[in-house]
C-alpha cells in the first residue's frame, strides 16, 4: 500500500509536467486547427537555453528559466509569423502545414546538436532531502513543479476568462471567420498563442529535465506522444480537458511502473489507442473548443 501511495505521488509529478505540455499543445491546436510536431523540439530548445543561462552566462536557475520562457515566447511567435504565417495566409491544405511543423521539428533538432551536441547534460542544482507532504514523500523539487504547474493552470484559466486576449483566442478558436467579420484579426491571436505556448512548453522541458535528473536533444521528441495521448484523451483543443487527460495519464504511467517499470511510457500508447477506440471526442466533449 506505501508503494501505490508513493507511485500516486510521483503521479502527480509527471502529471504536472504533461498538464503544462499538454495544455501548450492543446491551445495551441484549438486557435490554429493544426497540430504543431515541433512542439517536443520547442521544449528541448528551451531546456537547453535555460541550462546555457545557468552555465554559461552563470545566472541564477530561477532568473535563467524566467529570462529563458521570455525568450522562447518571442522566438516560437517569430516562427509562427515567419516560418508558418506564410501557408496559413495561403490557407495550405491542413497536410502542408504538418509537414512544415515536421521540417520545423528537425531543423530545430539540428540546431540544438550543432550548438551543444549530442551527449546528455544536467542542472546543477542544489541536492535537497525527501520531506513528507502527508502520506507522500517528495522532495522540495518535485513539490516545487506541482506548486507551480497548478499555479499555471490557474493562470491559463484566468487568461481566458478574463482578458481581452483569451477571449479572442476564444472567438477565433470557435469560428475564425466569424471572428474576423466581428472585427478580430486572426494573426495576433495566433501569434499570442505560439508565445503562451511557447513559455508553457519551456516550463514543462525544464521540469521534466530536472525531473528526471538529466537531460539530451531527444527530450521532448521522446515525450511527445506522451503529450499527444493526454492531449486526446481529454479532447483536442480543450486545455481543460487536457488539465484533466495529464493527471489520468501521469497517475496511470506512475502506478503501473511499479508492476512493468520497463513499459512505462509503453502505457500512454495504449491509453491512446483505447480512447481513440472507444471515445475519439475525449474525456470533455463540447461545443467549442478553447
Amino acid at each position: 500500500m506505501n508503494e501505490f501511495i508513493q507511485a500516486m505521488g510521483f503521479g502527480l509529478v509527471t502529471a504536472s509536467v504533461l498538464a503544462l505540455a499538454a495544455v501548450g499543445l492543446t491551445l495551441q491546436f484549438g486557435v490554429t486547427n493544426y497540430a504543431n510536431f515541433a512542439y517536443g523540439d520547442i521544449m528541448t530548445l528551451g531546456v537547453y537555453l535555460t541550462w546555457a543561462l545557468t552555465t554559461a552566462a552563470h545566472l541564477n536557475f530561477a532568473i535563467a528559466l524566467v529570462v529563458a520562457v521570455v525568450a522562447m515566447a518571442g522566438i516560437t511567435a517569430a516562427v509562427a509569423e515567419g516560418v508558418m504565417g506564410p501557408f496559413v495566409r495561403r490557407r495550405s491544405p491542413t497536410v502542408v502545414l504538418l509537414m512544415v511543423t515536421f521540417g520545423l521539428s528537425l531543423i530545430l533538432n539540428s540546431v540544438i546538436l550543432a550548438i551543444w551536441g549530442a551527449n546528455s547534460d544536467a542542472f546543477q542544482l542544489p541536492g535537497t532531502q525527501p520531506l513528507h507532504f502527508g502520506p507522500l514523500l517528495l522532495t522540495p523539487i518535485q513539490l516545487t513543479i506541482i506548486g507551480g504547474s497548478i499555479v499555471a493552470m490557474v493562470a491559463i484559466h484566468l487568461l481566458l476568462t478574463r482578458t481581452g486576449i483569451g477571449k479572442r483566442m476564444r472567438a477565433v478558436s470557435d469560428n475564425r471567420d466569424l471572428a474576423r467579420v466581428s472585427g478580430i484579426s486572426p494573426t495576433p491571436v495566433v501569434r499570442a498563442t505560439w508565445a503562451i505556448t511557447g513559455a508553457l512548453a519551456t516550463l514543462a522541458g525544464v521540469s521534466l529535465a530536472v525531473e528526471a535528473s538529466q537531460f539530451s536533444p531527444g527530450l521532448g521528441e521522446g515525450f511527445l506522444f506522451v503529450i499527444f495521448a493526454a492531449v486526446i484523451l481529454g479532447g483536442v483543443g480543450r486545455p481543460y480537458g487536457a488539465m484533466l487527460g495529464a493527471l489520468v495519464v501521469g497517475l496511470v504511467t506512475e502506478v503501473v511502473a511499479l508492476w512493468l517499470p520497463q513499459y512505462k511510457l509503453d502505457v500512454a500508447f495504449v491509453v491512446l489507442i483505447l480512447v481513440l477506440l472507444l471515445r475519439p471526442q475525449g474525456l470533455i466533449a463540447s461545443a467549442g473548443k478553447v
